[in-house]
């Protein structure tokens, strides 16, 4: 009976703490990295490079349902009652037949730089949070095939607090890049392609570049639509952890959820002309894309001094022919 009482003790430990699910291809069975997990509240969190997400029945008491989407694959809706595991999406036939794949041997090209607008003012850059998404539009030469090298994204690394020696604060945050079609102004459909997953730490350059060659994307006629989104901070493996969108504070008036903040700070600037910079939150208003402007909000402080635009560069080679 000792020995059984232990046994039992974890067990019920684990059924009550440790909900790991697996978010799996339904045919091919593997695993669907960097899933979304919406609880269709204004909340969510991302599986891992594994397809892993963790629901704590105890931590989300007043979460029914989830739905769980990623690209190529079928949105399904669960009841957390009795959720199955692993958790099995079915491919998108629609998306899938969007695939276009690039030729890669178009001759000769030039290399052309849109230089990043880079500053270290705290109070002119943008605080990351664990669902938001930031999108710049860039146009092209119609007339001649674009491919995109590299995307330069400036970031801000601040001191460690207290820090006499003006140390940088520790940081290992995950990223993801995606692409969009540029509908009328305002970024529209996924393009078809890869997830680019990376990673931006405090070792890094305050010019982040990235290199994505070797994922053959060409710009549009019309423009495309550059984003980057929060997926969590790591551990030193680069490991996504599982991170609550909100830090919940006891004040006075009671419990007050705090928006969980990320870095590096991402840079806004004045210097570019126009409104190029779009922002949305995953879990919230459908996804929908608002233009970072005075429609946005009239209290934000970057919008009221003018800077609305995040300084992302790229890299270019645009084909002769």
């Amino acid at each position: 009976m000792k020995k059984v009482f232990p046994v039992l003790l974890l067990l019920t430990f684990k059924g009550i703490y440790a909900q790991s699910f697996r978010v799996q291809d339904s045919i091919e069975k593997f695993p669907i990295s960097y899933a979304t997990i919406s609880f269709g509240n204004g909340n969510g969190l991302f599986a891992d490079s594994d397809g892993v997400f963790q629901f704590l029945q105890k931590r989300y008491k007043d979460i029914d349902s989830i739905y769980i989407t990623a690209l190529g694959y079928k949105e399904k809706a669960l009841a957390t009652k009795n959720l199955s595991n692993p958790i099995l999406l079915v491919t998108d036939i629609a998306e899938l037949q969007e695939v276009v794949v690039k030729a890669e041997n178009l001759g000769k090209y030039k290399a052309k730089k849109k230089n990043s607008k880079i500053h270290n003012d705290y109070f002119r850059c943008w605080l990351p949070t664990v669902e938001s998404e930031i999108a710049v539009f860039f146009p092209r030469d119609p007339l001649k095939s674009t491919k995109i090298a590299s995307v330069y994204l400036p970031v801000m690394m601040e001191s460690a607090r207290g820090s006499a020696s003006g140390k940088k604060q520790s940081f290992s945050t995950l990223f993801k890049m995606q692409f969009y079609k540029n509908n009328n102004g305002i970024p529209g459909r996924r393009l078809s392609g890869e997830d680019i997953i990376f990673r931006i730490t405090n070792k890094d350059k305050t010019n982040f570049e990235l290199d994505i060659s070797e994922y053959k994307v060409f710009i549009p006629k019309n423009g495309i639509f550059i984003s980057i989104q929060v997926l969590g901070y790591t551990d030193k493996e680069g490991k996504l952890q599982h991170t609550k969108k909100y830090h919940e504070v006891e004040t006075r008036k009671g419990i007050v959820k705090v928006s969980t903040t990320f870095r590096p700070l991402l840079p806004f600037t004045d210097k570019i002309d126009g409104n190029l910079t779009f922002t949305r939150r995953i879990f919230f208003k459908n996804r929908t894309w608002q233009r970072f402007d005075e429609k946005y909000s009239e209290n934000n402080i970057l919008i009221q001094k003018g800077f609305m635009n995040y300084g992302m560069g790229i890299k270019m080679y645009v084909y002769e022919k």
